[in-house]
């Protein structure tokens, strides 16, 4: 029998269609969209790279253009290919957003990944666009022969390899390995990693200090080393350029206008970008000046869909406030020159004193709220504090803090995750690591690291590395009782809660006390466990953790009833500079005073991998090596 459509069902099934082919449509202007506005990201070959994948995305603007306006359905097919590029698409937007808002100095030294992560989503957009059936597209032949020829340049960028930027690269050796540093190699560093103001090195200090506390960099020597650099340039600006500050100057909200806004960041009135962002009561968001004029001309509907407005109240939009404001940062634009909102009568304000109000009124929501008005009023905070230092300088002065520590202890899973994720964030600033402390907070966060939800313990261990910073801190974490749990996460978190509770460890175990408690904890097994598994992404980590522990007495008996040899001697003979160099260390601890491991390491044939470390490894490494030769039998 042959099933016949009724002409509703046919109607119905076109309207849907169409409004599925809307959607792609305009996910997809609106990632094209964000990724424009991206601009000298990275540096040398990288700067090259990443430039080149925005061009390229750029000339896709024309596509969509002509498929929002022909409004018609896509069959499957084709809509299946779109879906392809967005989801390409979003991963380049992220991607460059990362790096935009990321060291610089880190991504130099990490430039060849970075440039194979660029091409990675190059050659993502370029499978997509392969895929998209043209022909079942209502666009003009122009548009598809310009969409071809954008497709032959993300093939021919595939084919095309950037030189690796040897100046550059002889640069950082210099700066790591002479006491004293040549002015003129740091002139040329200022300038290709675009550090040349106190402003820039500020920006990239909290960068660098948000990658260790997020643990996406190396907690120890990377950090050290990148750390070291930036208070080179930094010191080589100040009495290089000591008037920097002075003559150098934000773009003005006019210019602006060059760049694409995001759709979201504009007020549907006005269509600028929105500086002071409200909520109308049926959940539109305008700046507050044209919406304010709409009102007091009378109006009582929504202007965008002329819904019936139940009141005139205007609630700040805080979170998209920090986004666009975040937008803005990247950009270099400076929203307090544009136009101020009259209607708000605070023209006289500073930008400080108005977040200083907009933060008063959630610590009273924090205070006295609602659990729901509290939940989002610690998410707001959360994001505002992981925004800039002023704004954490502002939060833990209104005196935000305390009440956070009390929302520690709230029954609710996702008002507990904003609370202790925002004293991660605020504890990035150094003088609110003692505040925080001070507030009673360690055991509190350490019973979230017991009991909260995964994504609340993970942020718990990282709050914990980050306040045991100081020592005395440490002294006190490892007395509330973190070691057993930080050990639980390091079994069942997710990889970057794996890493948190890795990173929070090692540090807490620079304190004999800890170490000592760790490995009566149990932590051997469990490391010898991640140790022996590369799968884990664990291997640095565990290794760093083994070299610590094995410094105490009952951490090397522990260690060594794990029967840690073979696998110690294989990382010696394959593991990177690093590992070789830590797996060396242990060995060397474990056989010193022990005869029965010197003679199973011998047995495994330590004496030939040592003899090759000694002529390949690091310094460190060449020293433990040769001081374990020396303890062999002859």
């Amino acid at each position: 029998m042959v099933s016949i459509d009724k002409p509703g069902e046919t109607e119905a099934a076109e309207e849907d269609a169409r409004g599925s082919s809307s959607i792609i449509v305009g996910s997809l202007s609106k990632v094209v969209g964000e990724i424009s506005a991206f601009s000298d990201v990275g540096c040398g070959p990288l700067k090259r790279q990443s430039g080149g994948l925005v061009r390229r995305v750029k000339l896709l603007f024309p596509l969509f253009e002509e498929l929002a306006d022909a409004g018609g359905g896509f069959d499957g097919e084709a809509y299946g290919g779109l879906v392809q590029l967005r989801d390409a698409l979003e991963a380049a937007r992220e991607l460059l957003k990362s790096m935009s808002e990321g060291s610089k100095i880190y991504q130099a030294l990490e430039m060849e990944n970075f440039v194979k992560r660029i091409q990675d989503v190059s050659e993502r957009i370029e499978k997509a666009l392969g895929e998209i059936s043209y022909d079942k597209l209502d666009i003009s032949e122009e548009v598809h022969e310009r969409i071809e020829l954008v497709h032959a340049q993300f093939r021919r960028a595939q084919e095309r390899m950037d030189t690796p930027d040897i100046q550059l690269l002889m640069d950082f050796s210099s700066v790591r390995t002479e006491k004293s540093t040549d002015l003129a190699v740091l002139r040329r560093l200022s300038e290709k990693l675009q550090l040349k103001s106190p402003t820039d090195v500020k920006k990239e200090s909290l960068a660098l200090h948000e990658m260790v506390i997020s643990n996406n960099g190396d907690p120890k020597d990377s950090i050290e080393e990148m750390s070291a650099l930036l208070k080179k340039l930094n010191d080589w600006i100040l009495v290089e350029k000591p008037d920097v500050d002075a003559s150098e100057g934000k773009i003005s909200l006019l210019k602006s206008r060059s760049l694409i806004i995001p759709d979201d960041f504009r007020c549907p009135i006005s269509l600028e970008l929105m500086k002071d962002p409200v909520i109308v009561s049926n959940g539109q968001t305008y700046e507050r000046s044209c919406i304010q004029k709409w009102l007091d001309a009378g109006h009582k509907t929504c202007p965008k869909t002329q819904q019936n407005l139940k009141s005139s109240t205007l609630t700040p939009n805080f979170v998209l406030k920090s986004l666009i404001a975040q937008w803005c940062e990247s950009n270099g634009i400076d929203l307090s020159k544009g136009q101020g909102s009259s209607s708000d009568k605070k023209s006289d304000i500073s930008n400080s004193e108005y977040n200083r109000t907009e933060i008063g009124a959630l610590l009273q929501r924090l205070a006295y709220g609602t659990t729901e008005q509290q939940r989002a009023a610690a998410g707001e905070l959360r994001l505002l504090a992981k925004r800039n230092a002023d704004n954490r300088v502002c939060i833990a002065e209104a005196g935000a803090i305390p009440l956070l520590v009390e929302l520690l202890s709230s029954t609710d899973a996702r008002t507990q995750e904003h609370a202790v994720t925002a004293l991660l964030n605020l504890s990035i600033h150094e003088n609110n690591k003692t505040t925080i402390v001070n507030a009673g907070a360690i055991p509190d966060i350490v019973e979230v690291l017991k009991n909260g939800s995964m994504e609340a313990r993970e942020n718990a261990a990282a709050t914990l590395f980050s306040l045991s910073v100081a020592d005395n801190n440490k002294v006190a974490i490892g007395a509330a009782g973190a070691i057993p749990p930080l050990i639980d996460l390091l079994c069942e978190g997710s990889p970057r809660g794996k890493k948190d509770a890795a990173t929070a460890i090692f540090n807490l175990s620079i304190f004999p006390g800890n170490k000592l408690k760790a490995v009566r904890a149990g932590i051997v097994v469990h490391l010898m466990r991640l140790l022996e598994d590369a799968r884990s992404g664990m291997v640095d980590e565990a290794l760093a953790i083994l070299a610590i522990l094995a410094g105490h007495l009952e951490g090397k008996l522990a260690i060594s009833q794990a029967e840690p040899i073979p696998v110690l001697v294989e990382l010696v003979r394959t593991g990177s500079p690093r590992n070789r160099e830590n797996a060396v260390s242990v060995l060397w601890l474990l056989c010193t005073g022990s005869i029965q491991d010197l003679m199973i390491a011998r047995d495994v044939g330590v004496e030939e991998v040592l003899k090759e470390l000694t002529d390949s490894g690091t310094d460190r490494a060449k020293r433990k090596a040769g001081n374990l030769l020396e303890l062999l039998p002859k």
